[in-house]
């Protein structure tokens, strides 16, 4: 049983201070991304600090016929395992082609960002960089700080809509292919885990724990298979043809070359994200696929939301990850209008 746990928690993981602005250098950037460059935008890097002090890396995406009055912009970040060359660095640059100034970042602990050990997630760190990069966009001259957006990919989702529900300055919220990462952790999927199989599961990481101090270093969760068996549940398979192929492979991706820290899911386990979700008052659009074996978290998590600016979009034969890079699937004329709307 706890083996079953274990390998569930494991599972989850496999999608799984001041605010100080860098100046960003105005240079044009090696194309690392998963995707060809757009010849409309610029395309920026730039780094700022979270209420932590940990270092937070972006690309920020610039219209290129952008009018000289301050404009709208989005911070945008996930999916959970993920860098800003992958699915965020898509949306940003789709969304810079309409007109917003946007921002790709990376989160604490992963890719480009700075904070020590590397590969950890937490629920209140991975939240605050979203409400980091708003201070970041707040104080450029270009940006309209009355008109700012976030949109949340996968675990980062549910982490953009517990920011929403504590950063007043959010004004429009997207949601995309949405993990509720502490339901996932706690309950396991569909909340197939008891009482009992979470005790077990916390007994088995905190003495992880113990070994880690022990050892020095940090026990890793296992990752996506490199070799597919043909056995493995279809969502893992998904997974698998993005992050390991050529499709969207990045070797500074944690879900495409690395390995969380086991420990990781143990914060997630007590500290819900969404307790507050029922307080925003800023408008919310909420895409899934209508075949996503996630699906289930953003139908739930709209029902907590209040307010006739709140919307949930279910896109037709799309699963998680086509939402993720699939220009066909993911809707950029609905994402434009609805931040056209509440961005005024």
């Amino acid at each position: 049983m706890l083996k079953k746990i274990l390998l569930l928690s494991f599972a989850v993981l496999l999608i799984i201070g001041e605010s100080v602005m860098t100046e960003a250098k105005n240079f044009n950037i090696k194309w690392d991304k998963t995707f060809p460059k757009s010849e409309n935008i610029t395309v920026e890097k730039v780094s700022f600090k979270n209420r932590y002090g940990i270092t937070l890396a972006g690309d920020l995406y610039i219209p290129k016929n952008k009018s000289n009055e301050p404009i709208a912009a989005i911070a945008i970040s996930g999916p959970f395992g993920a860098v800003k060359e992958q699915a965020s660095g898509i949306y940003a640059q789709t969304l810079a082609q309409r007109g917003f100034i946007t921002l790709a970042f990376d989160p604490s602990y992963t890719g480009e960002s700075g904070g020590e050990p590397r590969h950890v997630a937490s629920p209140d760190i991975n939240t605050e960089d979203f409400s980091a990069a708003v201070d970041y966009l707040s104080n450029r001259k270009d940006v309209n700080p009355e008109k700012i957006g976030i949109l949340g990919i996968c675990g980062f989702g549910g982490f953009a809509l517990n920011a929403a529900s504590m950063d007043t300055r959010i004004k429009a919220t997207v949601t995309s292919t949405m993990y509720d990462m502490s339901r996932v952790n706690a309950n396991g999927y569909f909340d197939s885990m008891n009482e009992k199989a979470r005790y077990e599961l916390k007994q088995t990481l905190n003495k992880q724990r113990t070994e880690d101090f022990k050892n020095g270093n940090y026990a890793k969760s296992p990752g996506l298979p490199d070799k597919l068996t043909g056995a493995e549940p279809q969502f893992v398979k998904d997974y698998y043809y993005y992050y390991k192929t050529k499709r969207g492979f990045h070797a500074r991706s944690i879900n495409s070359n690395g390995n969380w820290n086991t420990t990781s899911v143990l914060p997630f386990i007590n500290m819900p994200i969404l307790s507050y979700s029922n307080e925003i008052q800023s408008a919310v659009l909420m895409l899934h696929g209508e075949n996503a074996h996630s699906r289930y978290f953003s139908e739930d998590a709209f029902k907590k939301l209040k307010g006739d600016n709140k919307e949930i979009f279910i896109i037709e034969g799309a699963n998680h990850t086509d939402l993720y890079d699939n220009l066909d699937k993911i809707p950029f004329d609905k994402i434009e209008a609805f931040f056209n709307m509440y961005l005024k």
